[in-house]
């Protein structure tokens, strides 16, 4: 096997430590690599201080094009920049962590050829991929609850709630980021308006004809630092058998989305790539819960296993991680 050599810009943020732990340990890459003009000269360890041991890794503002895959941990709206100040070969596999090439109605998403990386809905198209668009945390988690019924025609009205930990925010101070803030508190925000919504709706209808299930999303900032735990609900006449059988045959080949027939609980992905799924029901009312850790399979996690997938790894190779249940 062919070692991958790849390139990080964005370093020195959540998902940009969480991609350079990933990917220190992946047994076919090498970082040529990690860009960050604020921090450039810096050794790692100086910005991610778990990894004070990695003394040769040092933050670069140069670009090294010869590499196979740029990541792009950069801001949303700062990727597009980002490509247009720097020349990047198209030799070079983009995969972006923004949201800036996720719609497929965007002028800069066909002309890069980007294909939306949520590998349970396009493992082939990532296969042949150009560049990839990685998905967002949210959106992830809630695809992901919402796919197997989407595929089955059965989405109309689609009521979902999601809460987040403070690392969904980013590393930028606001007054909602501060711990004495975050301590014994949570709070909606942007409900029913959530920048995630557009990439949800967008993979629903393609599955579904492009009959758009009506999906009304209220998002909640919680009071711990990583993981994303989602409900949605929905009417529907199949019993739980039938649903939990619908559930478990789309998800059979997919390594990383799997259904609990028992309850869960956020800790059980937290530091994971996983995705658990749970069904309730009451009568013709259906509750989807479905869990993931926003960082690794909600960002840099997915992002390694849509590297692994286009470049014809096994998709759980560097990605066989412990969750901290305890």
């Amino acid at each position: 096997m062919n070692r991958i050599s790849v390139g990080i810009a964005g370093g020195a943020g959540y998902t940009g430590g969480e991609l350079i732990r990933l990917l220190i340990y992946h047994p076919f890459v090498d970082i040529r690599f990690i860009h960050s003009n604020s921090n450039a000269g810096k050794r790692i360890g100086q910005v991610h201080a778990d990894l004070l041991h990695q003394r040769e890794l040092v933050f670069s503002s140069e670009i090294n094009n010869e590499i196979d895959i740029l990541f792009l941990c950069v801001g949303h709206g700062e990727a597009i920049r980002f490509l247009r100040e720097n020349k990047i070969p198209d030799k070079v596999r983009i995969i972006d962590l923004s949201q800036d090439f996720r719609l497929t109605s965007t002028e800069m998403f066909e002309r890069k050829k980007f294909v939306y990386g949520l590998p349970e809905l396009n493992k082939e198209a990532i296969r042949n991929a150009g560049n990839i668009a990685n998905p967002g945390c949210f959106a992830t988690a809630i695809q992901l609850g919402l796919l197997p019924l989407a595929n089955a025609g059965m989405l109309k009205q689609v009521y979902s709630t999601g809460i987040t930990g403070s690392t969904g925010a980013g590393q930028s101070l606001s007054s909602t980021s501060h711990f004495s803030w975050r301590a014994n508190n949570i709070q909606a925000y942007k409900t029913l308006t959530h920048q995630h919504l557009g990439e949800i709706v967008q993979s629903l209808g393609a599955l579904q004809k492009n009959e758009a299930a009506d999906l009304s999303f209220v998002p909640w900032r919680g009071d711990f630092t990583r993981g994303i735990f989602i409900t949605s609900q929905l009417e529907c006449s199949l019993s739980l058998n039938e649903l939990e059988k619908l559930f478990e045959d789309f998800y059979k080949d997919h390594a990383f989305t799997s259904l609990s027939r028992e309850p869960i609980s956020l800790k059980q992905v937290v530091n994971t790539n996983h995705c658990y799924l749970h069904l309730e029901q009451s009568g013709r009312k259906l509750a989807i819960h479905s869990i993931i850790d926003n960082l690794l399979k909600g960002a840099s996690g997915q992002a390694v296993q849509n590297m692994n997938i286009a470049c014809g790894l096994e998709e759980a190779t560097g990605l066989n991680l412990k969750a901290n249940y305890f």
